[in-house]
């Protein structure tokens, strides 16, 4: 359902919020400096409070979110909660924060604010009071608990646990980790052997009810509400749902089966909180369901389906029933992917996010009819929720971070002011939007910016940034990985392309990778480039390098091989070298299919868009990053592309990042990783 991870718009005339929505986006959250600006550094972004996941009180008065700050000595980031009264007065901090916490949710009376938090050695359910000045444990498992749902009369909690199938306590999966923390090896029977950044255990995510007590308290031993079943349900906000009324549960989880691994194929599950054997609500379906959740009133379900099995970047339509699955309609027949389903305080309407010509739009959607309405515009809006009709939510943009902001009685509001003293002393340059005709002369979409400071008349050297998924488009966002930002402050221009593939411009153009990951994408790049340089002379384009990442660090091979004549250098952090390896080895499963099959089915396709296959014409210097942890592309893929460098005689520099993943995420590392980039790419781009 969600774009890969390698991690006909239909709308009615906008409402009142969609029009006053303009001045009150994050753009708006950074305040006027009277000192002179300078660029962002990379320690200023490393170092900046990151805002999300806001949360409304029952009554509608008050928002708890959270915010993660960063303990730079550590090298950590670290997770805390703020309360904003919507009433007047400034956020502030809990000071139940000082052990870290996240997840929160608030007790149905809005009494209590219940939370994740490590502080006792495993990541547990804690409470506080409103006020949020002492915290009391809540779950005292044997292992961490991942996520977890209050249930509406507040006498239970539901949890995400990862057990042992064949345990019936939660003693037995201890005691078998314990034993497995002793053996010098590990033993696999199927896939998969890896997710992401750690080697798999075999245990499997199951929902637990875990009884209260009177004073809100662990009040019993948890119940298994999946027992016996071979199955995982994620730990986030879309996985499951509790009914109003407190008898039942839905979920979405792959389908078991022997090939569970080969497929996208998920369902959408009933199961009453009393216990019973779950039913398949979505079994017709072949592709992915999930995102299951009922209306405030309880008599309707809805979710999210996708009609394809193994097509990346499918998009997702709403679909509605009567709560026990009966009479389902697809409500929604737009060319967009929704996601993050949530009911509307009215049950009239429910709410949804979709990338939209590179913007991440906040949806609300019509539950009769489907008609679809935008709620924000320019930027990117994050997390969200409504509550006692105050929708609350996480927006940003190419120039500021994410604050939260409410929409209550017809005006929005910010909420939030992290960050504000350094960003009143930062020039962050607009990204300026181009179109031009790229492949089969569609119309792509991509962006330029000027460097931090620029001056009239004066030429600049360019970085080209390629993005990753592929089907994880550039948006109006705040990015804490690729910031175009840290790179206008160093003095370069940046262009970005939204090439084919991309989410957010129609299913075709997002379809029309597949099969072409190799040629539709990279001519969209070359005809991109071109137009940029045709409409800013002021892009020294004998002075730039090409950066890419994941789908662009292979990107980047490809262009070394078939398009390297603009460049004085390329970057490439945790690409591509060798594609049928790659699809045989990295730990999604299904992933063969952006190539239409496995590599020994379709060798011409694998041959005709492999970087190897071309590696013999590699001239540039290239700059090549990985981390040891990577399993999404594991780093055996950049040490041949070094080494085919290096046989060639051609510049190139390894960086090794240790105990890092697909992702650099601890903010030392990071803003050693990026200077490494800047550093090399300067380098390159110096005036001669």
């Amino acid at each position: 359902m969600a774009a890969a991870a390698f991690g006909t718009l239909m709308l009615a005339a906008a409402p009142a919020f969609a029009q006053q929505a303009a001045p009150a986006t994050a753009e708006a959250a950074a305040p006027q400096s009277q000192s002179q600006p300078r660029g962002l550094s990379l320690k200023d972004l490393a170092m900046m409070e990151r805002v999300s996941e806001p949360r409304v009180s029952p009554d509608g008065r008050q928002i708890v979110y959270a915010v993660r700050t960063t303990d730079w000595d550590g090298n950590k980031g670290v997770n805390g909660l703020w309360l904003a009264d919507l009433n007047g007065g400034e956020p502030r901090r809990l000071a139940i924060s000082e052990g870290g916490a996240s997840g929160a949710r608030w007790a149905p009376d809005g009494g209590a604010i219940y939370f994740l938090s490590s502080r006792g050695g495993s990541n547990q359910v804690w409470r506080t009071d409103a006020a949020g000045m002492a915290a009391a444990q809540v779950t005292t498992l044997p292992f961490d608990v991942s996520g977890f749902r209050i249930a509406p009369d507040g006498k239970s909690l539901v949890l995400a646990v990862s057990v042992f199938v064949d345990c019936d306590t939660l003693a037995c999966t201890k005691t078998r980790l314990d034993e497995r923390g002793k053996s010098t090896i590990q033993s696999y029977d199927r896939l998969p052997l890896r997710d992401f950044d750690h080697w798999v255990d075999t245990r499997r995510t199951h929902l637990f009810v875990q009884p209260l007590n009177g004073s809100g308290l662990g009040g019993g031993e948890p119940r298994d509400l999946l027992a016996g079943l071979d199955a995982d349900v994620s730990a986030g906000d879309s996985s499951f749902d509790i009914s109003p009324d407190g008898r039942n549960l839905v979920y979405g989880t792959q389908t078991q089966g022997a090939g569970e691994p080969f497929t996208s194929n998920s369902d959408v599950f009933r199961v009453a909180l009393d216990g019973g054997t779950p039913v398949n609500l979505t079994e017709a379906n072949k592709g992915s369901d999930g995102n299951p959740v009922f209306s405030p009133n309880g008599r309707q379900l809805a979710w999210l389906s996708a009609p394809r099995e193994n097509v990346g970047g499918d998009q997702a339509a709403v679909w509605v029933a009567d709560a026990d699955g009966s009479s389902a309609r697809k409500l929604t027949d737009w060319d967009r992917g929704a996601g993050g389903l949530q009911w509307r305080t009215d049950g009239r309407s429910l709410l949804v996010s979709a990338a939209d010509e590179g913007q991440n739009r906040l949806f609300s959607v019509d539950a009769r009819n489907g008609r679809v309405t935008p709620l924000t515009g320019t930027g990117a809006a994050g997390s969200y929720e409504e509550v006692a009709g105050v929708l609350a939510y996480a927006h940003e943009s190419f120039v500021a971070p994410a604050q939260i902001f409410v929409h209550a009685n017809g005006e929005p509001r910010q909420i939030s002011r992290q960050n504000a003293e350094v960003l009143a002393q930062l020039d962050l340059p607009k990204g300026e939007a181009f179109t031009f005709a790229g492949w089969n002369d569609e119309p792509v979409q991509g962006w330029v910016f000027k460097p931090a400071g620029a001056v009239e008349g004066r030429r600049y050297p360019a970085v080209y940034l390629i993005h990753g998924g592929p089907k994880s488009p550039w948006t109006e966002s705040f990015s804490y990985r690729w910031n175009p930002q840290t790179y206008t402050a160093a003095g370069y221009a940046v262009v970005m392309i939204n090439f084919h593939g991309s989410p957010g411009y129609g299913q075709a153009f997002t379809d029309a990778i597949n099969d072409h990951w190799g040629d539709r994408p990279l001519e969209d790049l070359e005809k991109g480039w071109a137009a940029a340089l045709g409409s800013n002379p002021w892009i020294d384009g004998d002075r730039a390098c090409a950066l890419g990442a994941s789908y662009g660090g292979y990107m980047v091979n490809m262009i070394a091989g078939k398009w390297n004549g603009p460049w004085r250098c390329l970057v490439n952090h945790a690409g591509v070298f060798d594609v049928p390896q790659l699809m045989n080895a990295m730990d999604i499963g299904n992933f063969i299919w952006e190539f239409g099959g496995p590599s020994w089915e379709r060798k011409d396709v694998y041959d005709a868009f492999n970087p190897e296959t071309y590696a013999g014409d590699w001239n540039k210097p290239m700059l090549v990053l990985h981390g040891s942890k990577d399993f999404r592309v594991p780093m055996e893929q950049g040490l041949a592309t070094f080494s085919a460098l290096q046989r060639q005689g051609v510049p190139s520099r390894f960086v090794h990042v240790p105990d890092e993943n697909h992702w650099v995420l601890k903010p030392r590392t990071w803003v050693d990783w990026q200077q490494e980039i800047l550093d090399w790419v300067g380098r390159y781009t110096a005036a001669e």
